[in-house]
């Protein structure tokens, strides 16, 4: 068992809508990593929250006729349903409108940047995203128009505002990638992004002027302005752990071990985050993980397109633990993975009801028939290649080898047959549906990461002495 810490995040997402299953997603991924770590023993800090600030969240809540806070407050409570829901085990939940522990922290990191030189006062003139909340260049375009939100023309804007010095440290941000001093994880992510550092990218509008955005955290010794997007909201994962407020768990947690962020944001944590770190001369994190976006059908989740399926009534119909498996098992987590109904539960049936739910109904009932006795259980083993497919965030690597172990314990019951020796011999009967016992505990200790609540309900069933017959975790879906 390994006593040493880890500190592993998601991106902490806007507020402007309700969560759907694709946000779920990372969520979930986040989760089973922090889970894993304390099955190993790891000393765990999981944090994720919301960013209530930005030009959206503003102009939507004012669009509403609400108050911006309230507006953000009221959304923020989706994003916590969702997690409670999901079984999702954060040790923190930060928001960025939080006064108290958030704003102190984005304040010294200001201060840091300024006492580095790498802040300054400009005019900025150029286009802007709402959607993606930044400045873009002309190169970047296509079609005219942003290519992560075609659905929307970018305003072209100017105003007076701070820059950071973004393009003074992309040469050394450029060597930590290509060391591997940072790790991107996939590599072809580490590629895209050295793609994007080479093409030299300027400085950063690190501010709004307050009379066009007045909803933000106030720059320092100047109120005219608010502290702008990307300087405010990377700095969570700072303030989360103390940041600002208690150097003494700060020191404790920072580095980050991982941030968990989809494919549109990479550019801004392997990049931007970097130097903005080096600026304020702190430890950098040590890798983020790039996951893919959940499709729906074929197509892109969008509000524009209004096809967002509600991870709430999935799991109201068919379990939490049946949402999180099918967004871990059902594709590669570094690539777009498609959600349909029919999918969804063409799995549920296969791996979860008539799989996994199948075995430990089987193997329960002739335990309880044959009287079986287990000891008590001792500390998990974990087999390298599991360890190394979730270490890797292969989480379905990591499952298909669970639901090998699955496959065997079915295979050594069909193949011994122990129910029909059990009076003619009843010693090697129930030696088998032992050895049978065994494999399930351990699939239960397997999926702790993945499927908490099943896993739970797993060792609860065979943590012994006794063993009795238990309902079906996963009902089979008629048609």
């Amino acid at each position: 068992m390994n006593k040493k810490k880890f500190y592993v995040t998601t991106s902490i997402p806007y507020v402007n809508s309700i969560p759907h299953v694709g946000t779920a997603m990372e969520f979930v991924q986040g989760d089973a990593i922090a889970r894993y770590r304390r099955l190993i023993g790891n000393e765990v800090f999981f944090q994720t929250g919301t960013d209530d600030h930005g030009q959206k969240n503003y102009t939507t809540a004012i669009e509403n006729g609400e108050d911006p806070q309230a507006y953000v407050d009221r959304h923020a409570e989706a994003f916590k349903k969702l997690h409670a829901a999901l079984n999702i085990s954060y040790d923190r939940f930060i928001r960025t409108s939080d006064q108290e522990v958030h704003w102190p922290g984005v304040e010294k990191f200001w201060s840091k940047l300024l006492e580095s030189g790498d802040i300054y006062k400009g005019e900025y003139e150029g286009l802007y995203c709402v959607g993606c909340e930044r400045f873009l260049t002309e190169a970047e375009l296509v079609d005219g128009k942003c290519p992560l939100h075609p659905n929307r023309e970018p305003q072209i804007l100017s105003e007076e505002t701070y820059f950071f010095r973004y393009s003074k440290y992309v040469p050394e941000v450029i060597k930590l990638i290509e060391s591997g001093g940072f790790q991107i994880i996939p590599g072809f992510r580490k590629k895209e992004m050295l793609e994007i550092l080479r093409s030299t990218p300027g400085d950063v509008s690190f501010t709004r002027l307050r009379d066009k955005l007045p909803w933000g955290i106030p720059v320092p010794n100047d109120k005219d302005h608010v502290i702008y997007v990307w300087a405010d909201a990377l700095v969570n994962y700072l303030t989360g752990v103390g940041f600002g407020r208690d150097e003494e768990e700060f020191e404790k947690w920072w580095p980050a071990d991982v941030h968990v962020v989809g494919k549109d944001i990479t550019r801004f944590h392997a990049g931007l985050w970097l130097a903005m770190l080096l600026s304020a001369k702190l430890p950098l994190p040590k890798a983020v993980f790039v996951h893919g976006f959940v499709e729906l059908d074929g197509e892109k989740i969008s509000k524009s397109l209004d096809n967002g399926v509600d991870p709430i009534e999935l799991i109201e119909k068919y379990s939490a633990d049946a949402l999180r498996y099918f967004l871990l098992r059902e594709g590669s987590p570094t690539s777009d993975i498609d959600f349909t109904t029919a999918k969804f539960e063409a799995r549920y049936n296969a791996d979860l009801a008539n799989g996994l739910g199948n075995l430990v109904s089987r193997v329960a009932n002739l335990a309880e028939k044959v009287g079986l006795e287990l000891a008590e259980a001792s500390n998990p083993l974990l087999d390298n290649q599991y360890r190394v497919a979730v270490e890797d965030y292969r989480f379905n690597d990591a499952l298909s080898y669970v639901w090998s172990k699955i496959a065997a314990t079915d295979k050594l019951l069909t193949e011994n047959k122990p129910w029909e020796n059990i009076e003619s011999d009843p010693e090697e009967a129930k030696e088998v549906i032992r050895n049978a016992a065994l494999q399930v505990r351990e699939i239960g200790e397997l999926l702790l990461p993945f499927l908490p609540t099943t896993a739970e309900r797993v060792l609860d069933i065979f943590a012994g002495p006794k063993i009795v017959k238990a309902e079906a975790l996963f009902p089979r879906l008629e048609k």
